[in-house]
């Protein structure tokens, strides 16, 4: 004979707690999201950007739609840390003003503690401290952390708006690339950009990602 079993209390309170955090995820994976794909000589990068940083997202996104991005180059890479593109000096024939170009404006900070520099996070370069001590990103400048472990002392000092759903592999090459002094690659990898719009449940399942915002 079955026993009759009772609920206990904590028991429908955890199963309540479940059904809203799912419900709670397929609010967040309704609708479509832009997926932006970088295309280089070494392979191809997919990333998403974060609806909670909306200045950065919607910069980027209008500047890759624009075209401003094709043509630049991955100027500054560093194996075991990051690579850094978006410059539009990089489209120039002197490769000593490469870093220092921009579309002649910045973006304000969008610092937000959740955001870690994990690997694949995708964040705005800037000027330092002692000339931008409000943190205000380049209006086009963005790097990559290539470090498989994250680059954590970069946390609360750049603006994470992005993250790299495919193409992990992709960033490793980048990054071991030969190199000069100031760890411009010694042939360039340039890249085109481009954005297409997806429904967040194709991307999510996917590239088995999570959508946190």
């Amino acid at each position: 004979m079955l026993r009759k079993h009772t609920f206990k209390p904590f028991s429908i309170t955890f199963l309540l707690l479940l059904l809203s955090t799912l419900a709670g995820y397929a609010q967040k994976l309704k609708g479509r999201d832009q997926l932006v794909t970088i295309t280089t000589s070494q392979g191809e990068i997919r990333l998403i950007l974060f609806d909670d940083t909306p200045l950065h997202k919607a910069n980027f996104l209008k500047l890759a739609k624009e075209g401003f991005y094709n043509g630049t180059t991955f100027h500054r890479v560093i194996d075991g840390f990051m690579i850094q593109g978006g410059d539009p000096n990089s489209k120039d024939g002197d490769p000593a003003n490469d870093g220092s170009g921009s579309p002649g404006y910045t973006v304000p900070a969008e610092i937000l503690p959740k955001y870690k520099h994990q690997r694949g996070a995708v964040a705005a370069a800037r000027m330092g401290d002692n000339v931008n001590p409000q943190k205000a990103s380049s209006g086009s400048q963005f790097y990559i952390v290539e470090n498989h472990s994250g680059t954590p002392h970069l946390d609360q000092a750049y603006t994470v708006f992005g993250q790299v759903v495919d193409g992990l592999d992709v960033i490793d090459k980048i990054a071991e690339q030969p190199k000069d002094g100031r760890n411009r690659p010694l042939e360039d990898i340039k890249m085109t950009v481009k954005v297409e719009r997806i429904r967040k449940k194709k991307i999510a399942r996917k590239f088995d990602y999570t959508y946190n915002s």
